[in-house]
């Protein structure tokens, strides 16, 4: 998702003292509707991160900042004070790809689970991510909004789905 912060990161700490960052997206798309007239319509992203990256995003990330993130999309449910079950759909940032177009933030690369996805950690930079450097030697496709941020190297050839 690549997006603009809804409001300044909100950062809470459980009873065992590992923090968690709630964080609204706002998504935007543009299109034309039938008679050919130009539709703006944006699409708000709940998104909760965790442990050291919970707090870089308090730290550094405020309202209106462009991100990008990379997550998987996670379904909770709980009961509210009067005892409704209520359902919440949240994108679950602890392996992403966080970068801002003021501030350039990246998650550096710590390691990898069994399954192949990376596990990083936010770090801020005022130079090109080395993330990126990483994925352009992979192939890894990236979106549009990145790569013309960020120019591909000479010879990238992003690899086919």
């Amino acid at each position: 998702l690549l997006g603009n912060l809804g409001k300044d990161p909100e950062v809470k700490y459980t009873p065992q003292g590992t923090a968690v960052a709630k964080i609204t997206l706002a998504t935007n798309e543009r299109y034309k509707d039938k008679e050919g007239q130009w539709q703006d319509r944006t699409e708000w992203h709940n998104i909760v991160v965790w442990v050291k990256q919970a707090e870089t995003c308090g730290q550094y990330l405020a309202k209106g900042r462009q991100v990008y993130v990379e997550g998987s999309i996670r379904t909770r449910n709980y009961d509210d004070k009067t005892g409704t079950k209520r359902y919440v759909t949240e994108i679950v940032g602890m392996e992403q790809d966080v970068i801002t177009t003021q501030d350039i933030f990246v998650l550096e690369q710590k390691g990898a689970t069994p399954d192949g996805k990376v596990l990083a950690e936010f770090r801020p930079t005022g130079l090109r991510p080395k993330i990126l450097d990483r994925m352009f030697a992979q192939g890894i496709p990236l979106p549009k909004e990145i790569t013309a941020l960020f120019p591909p190297p000479p010879g990238y050839k992003p690899a086919q789905k």
